[in-house]
């Protein structure tokens, strides 16, 4: 089992494609992200993408873009350990940081992808 375990999952009013678009640069990445080098093992479209983790960590992450009612579930998921094995206090601080991480990244796509949408106004489209 990883030492890094960590998903997370947050609805966004806003259709998978909208949402992929904001994962598909590797750029985007980098900012989400800046210690960790990615590679695409899996371009899944609309879908999400899956990535090999290097750097900081070593392993695989996902995004899986799920459509649901009138928008999408982000299901965020990193497997991955520090490069050298590290104590069990050390390695629950690292996941609780990479959870953390991944809900701003994910809270921080709602805000820019809704672009204040009053609740219960359905998205506007892509």
């Amino acid at each position: 089992m990883p030492q890094v375990d960590v998903l997370d999952e947050t609805f966004i009013v806003a259709p998978p494609r909208t949402v992929a678009a904001a994962f598909a640069d590797p750029a985007a990445w980098r900012r989400f992200w800046p210690d960790l080098v990615l590679q695409v093992y899996a371009d899944r479209g609309a879908e999400g993408l899956r990535w090999t983790v290097r750097g900081a960590l070593t392993g695989t992450m996902e995004v899986w873009l799920e459509q649901v009612l009138d928008g999408t579930v982000v299901h965020y998921f990193l497997r991955a350990d520090p490069p050298e094995p590290v104590a069990p206090r050390v390695a629950q601080k690292e996941r609780h940081a990479r959870q953390v991480t991944a809900k701003s990244v994910a809270l921080g796509l709602k805000a820019a992808l809704e672009d204040g949408r009053a609740p219960g106004t359905a998205p506007v489209p892509a």
